[in-house]
């Protein structure tokens, strides 16, 4: 009784979010669908797909960055999207602080549309979240299945970098950067975003190896 009680606390926080976000009437359909498939209550953390998950995962609210979020809808897509309707779902259970939630809403949505390259890559990136900025197997197994989807598209290949650049794994995300940016056409509107955030990490990169170069070495001799 405990478990469904909160169960259905959660689903009232998420019809709050619709309404505060201001959520279109005629989309409802879909994050109800992740609230219904939400309901198989404890199953998620012993989903044999998804192995190795924390048991203390991220709690903190946290600010969206419009940025990132820009970026996002750029490259897969905003109005009548299923990753734009998700995405949105999720960011607010973001915003109120519900990690279990955001899960649950991407989890929803693979199962919903499970051959959507945009919605495995929201999985992963909220997996790798909520497991405190890591890359753990649940949120590598879903980055893995985005990139098979549509290994030429470039947001798999940026969002799995930049769940590597959170873990602080800076050196592993930078050839998935470089792979996003060479996927991107040349007339793409996000390409130049894509192109400063490489530049930023290679900068970084080249800092962080001049700093652990004994002196003689980085004065050439």
């Amino acid at each position: 009784m405990m478990g469904w009680a909160m169960f259905a606390a959660l689903a009232l926080v998420a019809l709050l979010a619709l309404a505060v976000l201001r959520y279109p009437v005629k989309l409802w359909s879909v994050p109800a669908t992740a609230v219904m498939l939400g309901a198989a209550g404890y199953t998620w953390q012993g989903s044999p797909a998804l192995p190795g998950h924390p048991v203390k995962p991220n709690t903190q609210k946290a600010e969206i960055d419009q940025g990132l979020i820009d970026l996002r809808d750029a490259m897969f897509g905003k109005y009548g999207t299923y990753a734009w309707s998700y995405a949105n779902l999720a960011d607010g259970m973001v915003r109120t602080g519900n990690p279990e939630m955001v899960v649950g809403v991407w989890q929803g949505a693979v199962r919903k549309v499970p051959e959507d390259v945009a919605l495995w890559t929201g999985f992963g990136t909220a997996l790798a979240e909520h497991d405190g900025n890591q890359v753990s197997p649940a949120a590598q197994l879903a980055f893995d299945k985005a990139l098979a989807l549509s290994p030429g598209h470039p947001g798999p290949h940026f969002f799995y970098g930049l769940a590597l650049v959170r873990a602080n794994r800076y050196a592993d995300a930078l050839p998935w950067w470089k792979k996003a940016v060479e996927l991107t056409p040349p007339t793409a509107t996000y390409r130049r975003e894509l192109e400063l955030r490489l530049i930023a990490l290679e900068m970084f990169l080249a800092q962080q190896q001049g700093q652990a170069s004994p002196p003689a070495a980085r004065e050439g001799k």
